[in-house]
């Protein structure tokens, strides 16, 4: 379907009803939309290949309803949802033709076996979670590892027909076991969750206290128990900085990931998981350190005066 400006407008009243409603509700004492929503929300978001109705319809649909201000956010919020997929409903851009490009080429390295789904929607609150166009009905189960063409995203963490939720690796509540590429320590690194910095770097904690850690090692995920929520092999990060503490009984450092948590849009979800360990076969190639050139400048000598008397 087109997105035309028709249902651009049609969308933009829609939101506005939408917030009119849901603040009326809340001044009324009513928690009933707010309490549903993240129910609400899942269930309805629908995989954008599975077509939606038209646009008109939901519009003359809503209008028509009876009843209290609950019954109509919950329809309306609907009516949203699908005029949103409807919006959604043309061919790839460029750059999601290059993500899935990419992420084709990391599980095919890697041997697993992906469901490609976009991201449709980001939680709110302090858990960072995304919402993706894809459910059971395409083979999707909690605890299975979603990846892009970069690196590790997070794991599934609900499910329904046609959505899932993600659970970032950036989440507070993140815990994804690692191994260091060059040591093959092992370690564990943990999401910063919502800072105000907004670093969004990992935290990395290596069993092996006296394990010497150093800027730019790289780190892969390790196998988890039955592959779930992790499967290996998967690129996480590379360590910016060490922070070894006095006194600590892990190895301490901070990991920028490779994944970019703020433009994600077209991921994977691991349904199968690879037939053997690819340990390290999918990292990206290690940065190789710009050479150094040092050039010396010697003073030229003055002519030579002449003797005195000369």
């Amino acid at each position: 379907m087109h997105d035309s400006r028709r249902t651009r407008v049609l969308l933009g009243v829609l939101l506005a009803l939408a917030l009119a409603l849901i603040t009326f509700d809340y001044r009324d004492g009513s928690s009933g939309p707010v309490r549903s929503l993240q129910q609400f929300g899942g269930s309805v978001f629908g995989s954008l290949e599975r077509g939606v109705s038209a646009v008109t319809e939901p519009v003359v649909g809503f209008f028509g309803r009876s009843g209290g201000s609950s019954s109509q956010v919950a329809a309306l919020q609907q009516q949203i949802v699908r005029l949103r997929a409807e919006l959604s409903q043309q061919q790839l851009s460029k750059a999601e033709y290059q993500q899935l490009s990419q992420l084709l080429q990391l599980s095919g390295r890697g041997g697993y076996r992906i469901v490609a789904a976009r991201v449709i929607a980001i939680g709110q609150g302090f858990a960072q979670t995304v919402t993706l166009d894809a459910g059971s009905r395409d083979g999707v189960r909690p605890e299975e590892t979603v990846l892009d063409g970069q690196g590790l995203v997070g794991t599934v963490t609900e499910v329904n027909a046609q959505t899932c939720t993600v659970l970032l690796a950036t989440d507070a509540t993140s815990v994804v076991g690692v191994t260091l590429a060059s040591s093959g320590q092992i370690g564990w690194v943990t999401g910063p969750g919502k800072t105000r910095s907004g670093s969004g770097l990992l935290r990395l904690q290596v069993l092996d206290a006296n394990a010497a850690l150093s800027p730019g090692e790289q780190l892969v995920t390790s196998a988890s128990v039955h592959d779930r929520p992790y499967v290996p092999g998967v690129p996480v990060g590379v360590i910016s900085q060490v922070e070894n503490q006095a006194g600590s009984l892990t190895a301490l450092a901070l990991v920028r990931p490779y994944v970019d948590f703020t433009s994600l849009g077209v991921v994977g979800v691991v349904v199968v998981p690879p037939a053997r360990d690819p340990r390290f076969s999918v990292l990206p190639p290690k940065p190789r350190p710009t050479p150094t050139v040092t050039v010396t400048v010697t003073p030229r000598s003055s002519a030579s005066s002449p003797p005195p008397g000369g």
